[in-house]
């Protein structure tokens, strides 16, 4: 193998190594059960995220304020947005990929990409969002270890949802569902 070859392989298993330490700070506190503020796969709707991360590191963010029907649950206002933590997957999927929110809420979207290719996060009426319609709220170019934020109030009967529009990623299945309460 020649330099180039060895450069293009090193920088692909650092890509991959990156990706992989993100990901154990997603899945490590569903298997150690582990409660340190931040990044967590253990709650699927709406829901707190905690956690330790691979070999004890992890996001030290904010994490997620509870959903409608949890202890501590406060509906989100244009002036005061509950926080919502989203992770868009090398998988090509979002965990959580079910949001609850409560009809007329205001939520502010905190999506990070953990894969090595960009992402988008749009959210809004299901049908707007699976067309990819214009106009219709998102975060576009999200790159690798980036986190970007989007306010969005859940007037109307819905349904809503959100997803991601790259290039073969919305056909792979990276969608997620909002459940109105």
């Amino acid at each position: 193998m020649n330099s180039r070859g060895v450069a293009l392989l090193g920088t692909a298993l650092l890509v991959a190594g990156i990706a992989m330490l993100g990901l154990g700070s997603v899945f490590t506190p569903a298997i150690t059960g582990s409660a340190r503020p931040g990044w967590a796969a253990t709650r699927t709707v709406g829901g707190s995220w905690s956690g330790a991360g691979m070999m004890g590191g992890g996001w030290a963010g904010p994490a997620s304020a509870p959903g409608p029907g949890e202890a501590g649950f406060v509906a989100g206002t244009p002036a005061n947005p509950r926080a919502v933590q989203i992770v868009a997957t090398p998988q090509l999927r979002f965990l959580p990929d079910v949001v609850t929110v409560q009809a007329g809420e205001t939520v502010t979207f905190e999506v990070t990409s953990m894969g090595p290719v960009a992402h988008e996060f749009m959210v809004g009426p299901a049908t707007d969002v699976a067309a990819d319609s214009a106009g219709t709220p998102e975060i576009a170019n999200l790159g690798m270890m980036r986190t970007g934020s989007l306010t969005y109030t859940f007037s109307g009967p819905g349904p809503f949802s959100f997803a991601c529009h790259a290039p073969g990623h919305y056909e792979a299945g990276m969608s997620g569902t909002i459940v109105l309460q």
